[in-house]
Formats: structure tokens, C-alpha cells, sequence
């Protein structure tokens, strides 16, 4: 068989009937009975997860980690709160839209584990970084602390407010294969002194998928004044926590990757009591300084977006955010422990599963990271994403619950291949 017919073959997996509403609680509730890890090695159940999911048969998708499609099941439910919008016209955007944006709010702090005054839905991560990074009121001297492995758009934030404001930004590098987590905490804690104002951590490492000890860092970085802020744009929806169990003070995520909301998407968590301390990213007025909602006046925006929170959130917990994040952990492992022996890959992930979940990032030595991503892609049909920078150089590697272990052993196969 050829790879495109191979391609094809796995693309239609599971999909007898695609598994929607009902059909999909009741496919479901065959395994609630069984842990997580046991349903992670179960195909004949993600096959059928995977017939609810409209497939694009030209390539193996390994690039969910920029953007998670939506299941069927959440497409049409976008499609009919587009409509619905469409119909109600202005009568909808003057009456109920800012109740039912505040409506899907409460339900998403309810998942993310935080309060409903302390979260609000923005578009996406850099949009809620961004806005805690350019509202501080900095002073010249001050500091600022990050690691070259953070996402680009926070850094270039950064290194704004140091042009316009003064601050000094201090960048350490995350090891790719810590021994401890003390030693990832030392690390920042060797930084801060009297002088910082803000620590900014993540809490899955975007171009690696290493999860760093959070509520450790979080812990030090207050033991010495310093507020920390957290990139969870790979976390929420993908591991299991809750925010307030993280100590920290800011915590951004985007909701178009790993809880497959549509594009535009995404969510600030504020630590009560510190909205005020922020300059919003648009001016709104009328309402108390700690108010978090005066940090959400963005103006007029796709609302249909915001509703289809509640339904991706519906879908999560129906798929089971333990069993979820066990089946990415397993798909992650299913490879990495195929190839992390091979004298020519390097695997920029660490090892311990506890580090990591279901992205992973690995490298063909002596190989660019483009070439290999070109590779990939033309000669074996997978796409993927080069990285090669901050330390890591490889494709970073992010499957979605509907990818089969059929379509990693052709990611296997082309590693052990590629010399």
C-alpha cells in the first residue's frame, strides 16, 4: 500500500456513523467504568472519537499544537451560533450579548478552577499576556524576568515596555532535560531580586511540551516580592489542574488549541485584587479599579465565538479531561520511546512522563529543522512545524486525540530513516 493510500485509509478510521450528541455520550460511557490510562491504549474507542472529526486525507496532521480543529460537534454548534447572531442582528448585540459572554465566562472558570471575578475571555494568549505586560506601571530600573524558550510575542511585548519605560529584561534558558525541579527553580530564583516586578513563566514550554513546576516557581518568586505570570496557552485543556492550585498571579491561555474552540479565543486569569494594578488594554470606564471586566473593553467582536466556548467545554468533559490527557501523554510516549534510542534523532522533550504530555519536539542530527519539517511533509506526508531556535532545534511534534498510533509509526519510520 502507498503512503497516500495509507494516508487515506487511517483518515477514515472509526468513521462508520460520526459520533455526535448522544451517540457520542453513550460511545462514552462504555469506558467510564475503566481508568484512564487502561481507555489510553484503547484504538477501537479513539477510532470512534475520531469519526466525529472531518479530516483532511492528504496528510498526517502532527500540527495541532498551533491550532486544534473543532469536532463536528462543536462546528456545527459555532455554525448555528453564527446564525443565530445573524438572525437577532443588533437586538442580540444590545441585549443579551455581554450576559451570555459573562454566562460562558463563569463556565469556563468553573473548568479552569479559579473564580468567575477573576477571569475574563479575550481572543488568545498573546492578547492576554500582552495586556499584563504593557498595563504594569513600570518605572525605569525595573526588572523583568523570562526564558528565550517563552513565545516570541511576549518577548517582543517586553522588550517594548523596556524601549519605552526603562525596564531591564533578564532571559535565562530552560534546560531541555532538567534532573530536578529545583533545579528549574533556581534558575529563576538566581534572577530576581528587589528590583523585579515580574516573573514570566510557562507552564508548558511551546516549542518542547516540558511542564515546568509551577506552584514551586510561584511559591519562590513571592517568597521575594515578585509577581509571576503564565503562559498556558498548551496547558488549559490538555493537562489536568486547576489555577488556583498554581500560585500564581496572571495566567493567559488561548482556547483554539488544546479545548479546540474556534480561532479568536481565548482567556486572562487576574488574581482577585490585582485588576487594579493593571492599565487596560482599551480604555474602559465607569467601573471599580479591581473589576476585572474593565480589562475586556475590546469593542465590537464575533460573538459567536464566545458562546462556542460552552459547547468545546461540553466536549471536553465528555471525552473526560483525565482520559484526554492520558491519551495524549500515551501517543507522545507511543514515539518518543521508538526513537529517543536512535544514534541519529535528538529528542529536545524531556523523558519523564510527569515533564511532558502530548507534545514533543525531536531533531535528525546534522539536519536543519526546515529541512526536516520539508522532509517530512514531501516525502512521507506529514505535517508538522520546524523549530530552530532557544536551544532546540527539531520538529516540534503535537498530536490530537483523533491521530492513531498507524500514523506515528510513519513518523518512526521516517526518523529512523533520515540520516
Amino acid at each position: 500500500m502507498n503512503k497516500r493510500s495509507f494516508i487515506k485509509k487511517v483518515a477514515m478510521a472509526g468513521i462508520g456513523v460520526p459520533l455526535t450528541g448522544n451517540a457520542l455520550a453513550n460511545w462514552v460511557d462504555r469506558v467510564n467504568h475503566l481508568p484512564a490510562e487502561k481507555v489510553a491504549a484503547d484504538e477501537s474507542f479513539w477510532a470512534g472519537i475520531r469519526g466525529g472529526y472531518r479530516l483532511k486525507p492528504d496528510y498526517i496532521n502532527l500540527e495541532n499544537g498551533y491550532y486544534n480543529i473543532m469536532p463536528e460537534q462543536i462546528l456545527e454548534n459555532y455554525i448555528k451560533q453564527i446564525r443565530e447572531i445573524n438572525y437577532q442582528g443588533a437586538y442580540y448585540m444590545r441585549t443579551v450579548q455581554f450576559d451570555n459572554k459573562k454566562n460562558m465566562a463563569t463556565k469556563l472558570s468553573a473548568m479552569a478552577g479559579c473564580s468567575p471575578e477573576e477571569l475574563i475571555i479575550t481572543r488568545n494568549t498573546t492578547e492576554s499576556l500582552d495586556m499584563i505586560i504593557g498595563g504594569i506601571h513600570w518605572k525605569a530600573g525595573d526588572e523583568a524576568v523570562m526564558a528565550e524558550q517563552d513565545y516570541g510575542s511576549m518577548q517582543e511585548m517586553f522588550k517594548q515596555v523596556a524601549a519605552r519605560f526603562g525596564v531591564v529584561n533578564k532571559i535565562v534558558s530552560i534546560p531541555n532535560h532538567p534532573a530536578t525541579d529545583e533545579e528549574i527553580v533556581q534558575l529563576y530564583a538566581a534572577q530576581l531580586n528587589s528590583h523585579t516586578r515580574l516573573l514570566m513563566i510557562p507552564h508548558m514550554v511551546n516549542i518542547t511540551g516540558h511542564i515546568l513546576p509551577v506552584q514551586k516557581i510561584c511559591d519562590m518568586a513571592h517568597g521575594k516580592g515578585v509577581a509571576v505570570m503564565v503562559d498556558g496557552a498548551h496547558a488549559i485543556a490538555h493537562i489536568e489542574f486547576k489555577i488556583a492550585d498554581l500560585h500564581c498571579d496572571y495566567y493567559g491561555a488561548s482556547l483554539h488549541k488544546w479545548l479546540s474552540v474556534p480561532l479568536g479565543s481565548g482567556m486572562l486569569y487576574v488574581k482577585k485584587g490585582k485588576a487594579g494594578d493593571i492599565w487596560p488594554l482599551l480604555a474602559e470606564g465607569g467601573k471599580d479599579a479591581n473589576d476585572i471586566s474593565r480589562l475586556n473593553h475590546i469593542g465590537t467582536h464575533p460573538a459567536a465565538t464566545d458562546l462556542a466556548i460552552g459547547a468545546a467545554i461540553d466536549y471536553y468533559n465528555m471525552i473526560g479531561p483525565a482520559r484526554k490527557e492520558a491519551r495524549l501523554r500515551y501517543l507522545q510516549q507511543y514515539w518518543t520511546s521508538k526513537v529517543r534510542s536512535l544514534p541519529n534523532v535528538i529528542v529536545n522533550t524531556p523523558v519523564d512522563a510527569a515533564r511532558c504530555c502530548g507534545i514533543a519536539n525531536a531533531g535528525i542530527k546534522g539536519m536543519k529543522p526546515g529541512e526536516l519539517a520539508d522532509t517530512l511533509l514531501k516525502k512521507y506526508k506529514i505535517y508538522t512545524v520546524a523549530i530552530d531556535s532557544a536551544n532546540v532545534q527539531g520538529c516540534r511534534i503535537t498530536p490530537n486525540v483523533f491521530t492513531m498510533p498507524e500514523e506515528l509509526d510513519v513518523l518512526v519510520k521516517a526518523l529512523t530513516e533520515l540520516k
